[in-house]
This record gives structure tokens, C-alpha cells and sequence, in this order.
């Protein structure tokens, strides 16, 4: 690991976009309307979901392939270990400038990032559960195979890459006063940061983390790293990094304002309103910063003018759809519930048609006879319900009580 203090001038930050400007997308940063009357404050959309490669991580990657073939050191090629998106940057980074690329990844990657890599050609390793056991492995095939080892976050030549993203931000909106950004390794953030803060150091900028992987949860605080227990689960698995940088830690300690945490709830919400005011989709790791907003987890002042980093997009297709169903659900858009009634003809139209009056739409239906918690003469339905909010559901599950019928909520938590 690194460890001379790091130190980079806004110069350097500058020389490194130029060094990579050919290679990456000038992304989009939308204004959405919608977004800033909804949070009150002028909001912009950084959309890295948009860059080559579908993450920022494409801005860092490249730029590190640059200096090491300017000093000669990556003759035999490169390694990486990500749980996708930087090794699907360092990938097309290597194949752009002709060398062989080895990544290494834990197990539980996402298919779509697996399969993205062997397409631009690198050379893909399964190895553990953990990206810290993949990082082990790429070190051990780094020495043992002479290859360079490119660090996800920890390294200076990434960051400064990294700060590319925020040297746009700042160009498009010069007057904005709050930067929100995903937080894993640090490397991004640290980039942010520094870009930011070096132009205009009144700008606030938030970290954000998910709620079961958060070991920058304190650090704010006391300086300390919050242990993550083993197995912890999030669908934000691009910033599900255990071991912060020594290099990011510097960064963040001196130029970040704020951390803050989110659920998965708030996280598969985010997941639904970004496609739905965007047309674009977003990865959990790369929607959290507007899952923050959503939570009402960072303070706004009536001033505030804020860009929102949605740093990747490359979500696995199996996940989209339970994504947009478990958004749905937690937002008070989709409810399944089990409601039982008499065994007689009729009264499962009767059901249909309340469902209908209020103005709601049935997804699907299933009955369920002679299980030991249905009564005999009885019959439970499942029904899967589209709904407005919470408030509709309410009327809903009110009027069945009304009817003296035996109803669960099957979503309620």
C-alpha cells in the first residue's frame, strides 16, 4: 500500500484530463427539472452510466495505462482486481494502447461486468468471495507474471484520472455549491474532491456509502474505519470495498464535508426514479447519492446548487427487473397481498371489482386451497397489486378490514 503523503495541484489534475480527453466521453450533465422541483434546489445528473465502459472508472484506468507506458514499466501487461467496472476500464484502456490485460475477480461479480470483460479482451480470473482475496490473487499473478498492477483506488496516477469527472462538473456548472458522490475505495471521491476544492473550496462535498458496507461510517468523526462484518450484503456491489485507501483516506479526511449512509430500499428506488426520470439505468453503487437525496439523508440550504454523481450503470440484467419490483414495492408503488374469502362463485370477482374501483391494477392472482392455515369452505388469493403510494395501499387493506375479511400484507416489513 501507499504511503507517502499525497499531494496533487490543480495543474496536474488538468495535464491528466488532457492526457486521457481522446479516450473517454465528455459525459452529460442534466439539469432535471422534475429532480429539482421534487428537492427544492437547482439539481443537475452527472451521467457517467453514459461513459465507454458504463462507469467513470474508464477516466482513471486510462490515464494510469498512459504513465506506465510512459516509463516503460508495463512491457508485459496489465492486472487489475474490481469486482467489475475498473476492470472492465482497465480492459479497454489496455486494449486501446495494445496490451495484454488480466483482471481478477471475486466470484459473486455480476455476470454482465464478467462477460464485458472477456469482450474487450482481458483475460478474467474467478477467485474468492471478497475483492480483498481477488486483489491478493492479482498481486501474486502481478510478480509471478510481471505485470503491472493497476489499483481500483489507491493510486495517484487514478485519482487524477478520476478528477477528470469533476473538472467537467465544474465547467458546466461553475456556480455549484454541493457535489454528492458514491464512496467505495475513495478513489473517485478523493478525484472529486480535489478538482472541486482546488477551484472553489466553499463547495460541499458528500461521500455516500450504503448502510451494511460502511467502514468510512465514523471516519469523519475520529478518524477511525468501521470494520465490515463478514457477508454483508448490498446490490450496491461496486462500493462494496472493506479496505479504504491510504492515499483516499488523506483525501477525504482534508477536502470531504460529509458521509452519509442509505439502504437498499432507498438505493432500488433510486434504481426506478433514474429510469424513469432519465430513461437511463443506474447501477446500485452508482445511484446512491440520489438514493441519499431521496432519504432526505443531506441537508439542502435554499441556495443550494447541486450535482448528483451517477458514477456507473452497468447493473446485471437479472437484477433490473427485482430491482424495479423491490423499488416499486418500497416506494408504496406494488403490493402483494393474501386475502381469504368464501369458496363460492362470485366472490373473487367481488374482490377483482374493489381492487378495479379503487382505481388500482392487478398484476397477477393465485389461489391457494387446502393448506392447514386456510379454514375448510375458504379460500385465500393472492393478489399483486399496482399502486400509487402508501396512502392508496391504506385505502385498499381498509376496505377489505371493513369487509371483514382476514387479510396479510405479504410486503410488509
Amino acid at each position: 500500500m501507499p504511503t507517502e503523503p499525497l499531494s496533487l495541484e490543480l495543474s496536474e489534475l488538468v495535464a491528466a484530463r488532457d492526457r486521457i480527453r481522446g479516450a473517454i466521453t465528455r459525459t452529460m450533465q442534466w439539469p432535471n427539472d422534475s429532480l429539482s422541483e421534487e428537492f427544492g434546489v437547482p439539481l443537475s445528473l452527472k451521467l457517467e452510466n453514459l461513459q465507454r465502459t458504463g462507469s467513470f472508472k474508464l477516466r482513471g484506468a486510462t490515464h494510469k495505462i498512459g504513465r506506465l507506458l510512459d516509463d516503460g514499466a508495463a512491457r508485459q501487461g496489465v492486472i487489475a482486481a474490481s469486482a467489475g467496472n475498473h476492470a472492465q476500464g482497465v480492459a479497454r484502456a489496455a486494449a486501446q494502447a495494445g496490451l495484454r490485460a488480466v483482471v481478477v475477480m471475486p466470484t459473486n461479480a455480476p455476470l454482465t461486468k464478467i462477460v464485458a470483460c472477456r469482450k474487450l479482451g482481458a483475460e478474467v480470473h474467478l477467485v474468492g468471495d471478497t475483492l480483498e482475496v481477488a486483489a491478493d490473487e492479482a498481486r501474486r499473478l502481478a510478480d509471478a507474471e510481471q505485470l503491472a498492477f493497476i489499483h481500483p483506488y489507491d493510486d495517484r496516477d487514478v485519482i487524477a484520472g478520476q478528477a477528470s469527472c469533476a473538472l467537467e462538473m465544474f465547467e458546466d456548472a461553475p456556480d455549484m455549491t454541493l457535489a454528492i458522490v458514491p464512496l467505495g475505495g475513495g478513489g473517485l471521491i478523493s478525484g472529486v474532491a480535489l478538482a472541486l476544492k482546488l477551484q472553489n473550496p466553499a463547495i460541499r462535498v458528500v461521500g455516500v456509502q450504503t448502510e451494511t458496507v460502511a467502514p468510512w461510517r465514523r471516519f469523519l468523526r475520529d478518524g477511525s474505519l468501521e470494520e465490515v462484518p463478514p457477508g454483508a450484503h448490498t446490490v450496491a456491489d461496486g462500493i462494496r470495498v472493506k479496505r479504504p485507501g491510504v492515499l483516499t483516506r488523506q483525501v477525504v479526511a482534508r477536502y470531504v464535508d460529509e458521509i452519509v449512509t442509505v439502504d437498499d430500499n432507498a438505493i432500488a428506488e433510486a434504481i426506478v426514479a433514474l429510469l424513469e426520470r432519465t430513461r437511463t439505468i443506474g447501477e446500485g453503487a452508482g445511484v446512491v447519492g440520489l438514493a441519499a437525496l431521496m432519504q432526505r439523508k443531506i441537508r439542502l440550504r435554499a441556495d443550494e446548487r447541486a450535482v448528483v454523481v451517477i458514477s456507473g450503470g452497468n447493473i446485471d440484467m437479472t437484477l433490473v427487473g427485482r430491482s424495479i419490483d423491490y423499488g416499486l414495492a418500497s416506494s408504496g408503488r406494488l403490493m402483494s397481498v393474501a386475502v381469504t374469502i368464501s369458496d363460492a362463485p362470485g366472490q373473487l370477482l367481488a374482490l377483482l371489482k374493489t381492487v378495479a374501483e379503487l382505481g388500482m391494477n392487478v398484476r397477477h392472482v393465485e389461489h391457494r386451497r387446502g393448506e392447514l392455515h386456510v379454514p375448510v369452505g375458504m379460500t385465500e388469493v393472492i393478489l399483486q397489486i399496482e399502486t400509487r403510494d402508501l396512502e392508496h395501499q391504506h385505502a385498499l387493506l381498509t376496505h377489505f378490514f371493513e369487509q371483514g375479511l382476514r387479510v396479510r400484507n405479504l410486503l410488509a416489513s
